[in-house]
Order: structure tokens, then sequence, then C-alpha cells
């Protein structure tokens, strides 16, 4: 039997809506967020049906590609700068080393997440695909303190393909499963 985007959706608001959040964390590893993989050719299906059946007063839709395009175009001058400078760590642009703080766009992915968590709504990631090559890994979320320590789950909308036991991020690269509930 074929599952519908709607019911697969669903599932995952019952989920996070339930007062069972701790089946979250039993199946997460201790994680605090769900992986909603769908297969990359249907993402923007799963995109309307989060954004018709998500509210605003329960769930925050965050679009890393607005997140993206908006850090490149408040950052082009440094960005430009780091390129020439980086030329053979260019993730680094995107995601500053362990220990160094500045503006990158993990910081403010993480600053979306932590405002979404601080109005008391549920975030839910979109366009994830838009990470690739950043050097952003969905685990560097998950188990960030700000994720792990919330009382409210993420949810990550994951463009990926099933090959045996491992999920491939656009179907070209292995994800981790580690701290997250699956959901597909």
């Amino acid at each position: 039997m074929h599952t519908s985007i709607e019911q697969i959706v669903n599932q995952v608001k019952r989920v996070v809506e339930s007062n069972k959040r701790s089946e979250i964390r039993l199946n997460a590893n201790g994680g605090n967020s769900i992986l909603l993989v769908c297969p990359p050719d249907q993402e923007d299906s799963y995109i309307d049906t989060i954004k018709n059946t998500m509210g605003p007063e329960i769930y925050k839709i965050i679009d890393l590609n607005t997140i993206l395009v908006t850090y490149v175009q408040d950052n082009k001058k440094e960005i430009d700068e780091s390129f020439e400078l980086l030329k053979g760590s260019v993730h680094q642009i995107f995601k500053a080393p362990e220990g160094e703080v500045g503006p990158d766009l993990f910081s403010c992915i993480m600053n979306e997440i932590s405002d979404s968590f601080n109005a008391d709504r549920i975030p839910v990631l979109i366009n994830t695909g838009s990470l690739y090559g950043s050097d952003i890994e969905n685990i560097h979320i998950m188990e960030s303190e700000v994720v792990m320590k919330s009382s409210i789950p993420l949810v990550v909308l994951y463009p990926g393909t099933k090959e045996g036991d491992h999920i491939m991020f656009l179907s070209v690269r292995p994800a981790s499963k580690y701290r997250c509930m699956i959901v597909n």
C-alpha cells in the first residue's frame, strides 16, 4: 500500500503535537529531531503539503533557500574576500571552524531555529538541499545545544533516497541517522 504525502506529514504532526514527545528522543538516540525523508523529485509536493497543513500557530517553516540567499546578499563583500582567501577551504565561508564565532550561514540557521523555539513554535526546515557543499550537515544542526536542550522538537524535510539501510542525501551522499527519528 502506498502512503500519501498528506498521511506522512500528518504522521509527523501527530508525533510532535502529542504528549508522547519522549518517543522522539527514544527513537532518535537521545536526539530531539525528526528527519522527514522524501524522494528528491517530490520535495516540492512535500513542501506544499507542509505549508498547507502545518499552520503558523504551532509551526515555523524555515526555508533554507531564503536564509542562504539573504546571507549571501548581506555578506557579499565578506564572502568575496573569504572566497579569495579560503580557496582550498570554501566550506568555511558557510560554517566557521570549531571554536570560531562569526557571521556564518550556520549561525543564521541556528538563530532562526532558536527564535522558533523561543516563540514556542516547532521549527520545520525545508529546502535543505541548499546546504549541499556548505559543510553544514544535518547532524550539526540536530546535535546543536539549542536543538538538544529544547522541549520542542525540530522537523527536517530531507530530500533523500533509501539504498539498503542507508539514506542518501539528494541520492548522492550518505546521511547521518543518529540523532533523529526517521519518518518516510
